[in-house]
């Protein structure tokens, strides 16, 4: 794709996403109202020289966290002072939504709010988004340089420099993960209205018919690895902005029919991604064949955090073996003996969708398993495979509320 600041001089890259000198709209020492936070550490200066030295376009609301900390009193002092005992901090691999421990406060960074604070079985917790400022300007002239300005040329994938009469503006979806949803509410109003003032001739001026797509209960525009919103309208394309595939994957295999661009912020590339969407449903497809009519099935609950749901146990319908793992791997399936004859795993789609061929026997979905149950109609039948594992409603949530499929 073209680059909208083309010719750059070469930079030294940088550790973090975004440019140090773009707006911030909440900076790393944001805060709420201020009678919310003692003055004591909002004028605490050895606390802001160290908050100083994270990067300037992370909003990591330090003074907010040490807020609540100190606001609900927690054990950790009160065990050191009155006894030898340590506390610590226990850094090991999580995955986002599925980790909830047994603790006083859960200091969340990086997701929204997807455990909702009133479920989380006593445990206080604290969601901090870390919203990343980026090169907005980049972001919008990159978008009008490549993207053209009609439907039609679009859809007819041409290059031209004659003058076109004006006809129905392409139409964008834009999703994103929590960390830039801020950026991409301003991108929707940016394209959504007249380019006025601007410098460069090669951009389009016109305005867009852009939308921000929505799975509640996730944010607007906000999509998950495993939830990502069926777009009706079938929109000429959809930009997703950041890094990686994983996210971005989830509304592909959702909107197969769709073109999907991604944004990069930490490189600022603009580029066209694909997807196998035959490959992948062909392959899931033979593992729903191979598992139905088939005698024993083992339903893996995942022991992480919330990712072992009995109620996707209690919807299997042919007595199966409850297996506990905290996570998949061929080789500890392998150590099971031929007598279980399917498997399915609760934790995430996307482990059978990505990884299941990987595995010698049927390493099902929950969405598949009820599939191969006849209980709801394969995605060669309706022509979705749906990605809303965790959307409000869906099919999945259902199953696991009530214990069973509910047939569609």
């Amino acid at each position: 794709m073209a680059d909208a600041s083309a010719p750059r001089k070469r930079v030294r890259p940088r550790k973090f996403v975004g440019s140090t000198k773009a707006p911030l709209s909440s900076s790393s020492s944001s805060t709420p109202p201020l009678n919310s936070i003692p003055q004591s550490l909002l004028q605490n200066e050895a606390l802001n020289t160290a908050i100083s030295a994270l990067p300037s376009n992370y909003s990591f609301e330090i003074h907010k966290t040490l807020a609540n900390i100190q606001r609900h009193w927690l054990h950790d002092d009160i065990i050191e002072r009155f006894s030898d005992a340590l506390t610590v901090v226990l850094a090991d691999v999580t995955y986002g939504a599925c980790c909830a421990l047994g603790c006083d406060l859960l200091v969340h960074y990086g997701h929204s709010c997807l455990v909702p604070v009133d479920v989380t079985t006593g445990i206080r917790t604290l969601y901090i988004f870390v919203e990343i400022a980026i090169d907005e300007k980049h972001l919008v002239e990159t978008v009008r340089l490549n993207l053209p300005d009609t439907k039609d040329r679009f859809l007819e994938n041409k290059e031209s420099k004659e003058e076109l009469a004006v006809g129905p503006p392409t139409s964008l979806a834009l999703v994103s993960t929590i960390q830039f949803v801020s950026a991409l509410s301003r991108l929707k109003e940016s394209l959504s209205s007249p380019l006025l003032n601007s410098s460069s001739p090669n951009l389009w001026p016109g305005p867009y018919a852009a939308t921000v797509p929505r799975s509640h209960p996730l944010s607007p525009g906000e999509i998950l690895g495993c939830t990502a919103p069926r777009l009706p309208d079938a929109p000429d394309a959809f930009i997703y902005l950041g890094d990686g595939r994983f996210h971005l994957e989830a509304a592909m295999i959702a909107n197969p029919g769709v073109p999907a661009f991604r944004y990069d912020p930490y490189s600022k590339k603009l580029t066209r991604e694909g997807y196998d969407h035959v490959r992948m449903r062909d392959t899931r497809l033979k593992a729903v064949k191979n598992a139905e009519g088939k005698g024993t099935w083992g339903v893996i609950l995942g022991t992480l955090g919330r990712q072992g749901n009995p109620g996707h146990l209690k919807a299997i319908s042919v007595t199966p073996i409850p297996i506990l793992l905290s996570e998949l791997s061929p080789a500890k399936l392998a150590l099971f003996n031929d007598s279980i004859d399917v498997f399915v795993q609760t934790s995430c789609p996307r482990l059978s969708i990505d990884w299941g061929a990987a595995f010698e026997r049927p390493l099902l979905s929950v969405y598949e398993s009820g599939v191969a149950l006849g209980k709801w109609g394969g995605w060669w039948e309706d022509g979705e495979y749906p990605m809303d594992f965790y959307a409000r409603g869906s099919r999945w949530v259902e199953a696991r509320k009530n214990g069973e499929f509910i047939t569609a």
